[in-house]
């Protein structure tokens, strides 16, 4: 391990994505450069306890609800023997015993800032974006205002709190009724991979979509359904971010929520999207563009929507921590883009470093 670079895959977490954050790691400890870096998995419990040493992706993976993807048990990290540490802190990180942190945690308490405000106040580099952008683009509401600022199109939306919604109910849903119709879809004001996501065709599908998404979070939002054909494109870089070639999602299901993209095998990946160079110029672009408003680094996959009947190109979100599993988009984009996996790894932990020394520089004049 003599001058490795030491890498801590920190996965888990306490969001409703812990299942999916395992499966991600299990993929980044597979593929990362082992000439390169020494990888230290530390897992992060669903009570919020750091597990140090041993296999914490196994011991995790025992309990989880989504089984870890057979082609990669491999292990490709740098185990210490012996069952895990449970820590209420993550000692070896804030002690300096490793060199960048690569967080693998989707949704709240990981992909919201909380753990980049963590690793800033230890001065530990970290791979993604900074404080602001996690916390932006987590918000679904405050990133959508964000977008709306530079002009980038989107689908209608209303934002509201359970509490609103108790106090007021009647009143919302007239308002939805009356400004976005039905179907209309609710979600979550800040989580990811389709947990809490409903579509309501109606008033009483409304109320209980509502409710479903308020375990969750305690603010909801509400879109409009846009018939079309959902789009991503990936992007890597700092202050010269780059985007990836465009993919299409074609769900299995009625929409691409979390059955369809982890349970059930049937929905298809185009990489290419079959669109005309015109389109997908206009998708990278405005890629690039919703990922600098929210000030991005490192890397994102960025969501949109082409609508079928006028052409239309919708941002939808940004996600800054982007799924790293056999089916994600984020790693197929980039290696159809000439970007093996390997090689996207660690291309993110070199940007990770380099944003680091910069940031020391600026401190230090």
């Amino acid at each position: 391990m003599t001058g490795k670079i030491r890498v801590a895959v920190v996965f888990g977490g306490q969001s409703g994505e812990h299942d999916v954050s395992l499966r991600s790691a299990q993929a980044i400890l597979r593929h990362i450069d082992r000439e390169r870096f020494a990888a230290i998995p530390i897992g992060i419990t669903r009570d919020g306890h750091w597990l140090i040493g041993g296999d914490p992706l196994k011991e995790l993976a025992a309990r989880s609800r989504l089984p870890l993807e057979p082609e990669l048990t491999e292990a490709a990290a740098d185990l210490k023997q012996g069952a895990p540490q449970r820590l209420l802190i993550p000692e070896p990180i804030l002690a300096g015993s490793v060199d960048v942190v690569f967080p693998v945690l989707h949704g709240p308490y990981g992909e919201d800032g909380t753990i980049q405000g963590l690793l800033e106040l230890a001065g530990v580099p970290y791979v993604g974006c900074g404080v602001l952008a996690s916390a932006v683009a987590m918000d679904k509401p405050t990133a959508k205002r964000l977008f709306a600022s530079v002009g980038l199109d989107q689908a209608r939306w209303l934002a509201f709190t359970h509490h609103e919604w108790h106090c007021r109910q009647d009143d919302l849903i007239g308002q939805i009724e009356r400004e976005l119709g039905y179907p209309c879809f609710v979600k979550p004001a800040n989580l990811g991979s389709s947990v809490g996501v409903s579509k309501a065709r109606g008033r009483a599908e409304l109320v209980k979509a509502v409710e479903l998404a308020a375990r969750y979070d305690r603010r909801i939002v509400v879109e409009e359904a846009i018939d079309a054909r959902e789009l991503e494109v990936s992007v890597l870089g700092n202050d010269e971010p780059v985007a990836s070639i465009v993919g299409e999602i074609v769900p299995s299901r009625e929409f691409y929520d979390y059955e369809a993209k982890y349970i059930d095998s049937n929905s298809q990946l185009l990489i290419p999207a079959p669109i005309s160079e015109e389109q997908a110029e206009t998708v990278r672009r405005m890629a690039i563009e919703a990922f600098r408003v929210i000030d991005g680094a490192g890397m994102a996959r960025v969501d949109f929507f082409l609508e079928r009947s006028t052409g239309r190109i919708l941002v939808n979100e940004v996600n800054t921590i982007p799924g790293f599993t056999a089916i994600s988009m984020y790693p197929k984009l980039w290696e159809a883009s000439g970007l093996c996996f390997r090689d996207l790894i660690t291309r993110l932990i070199e940007l990770a470093l380099e944003r680091h020394q910069e940031q020391r520089r600026r401190r230090s004049r």
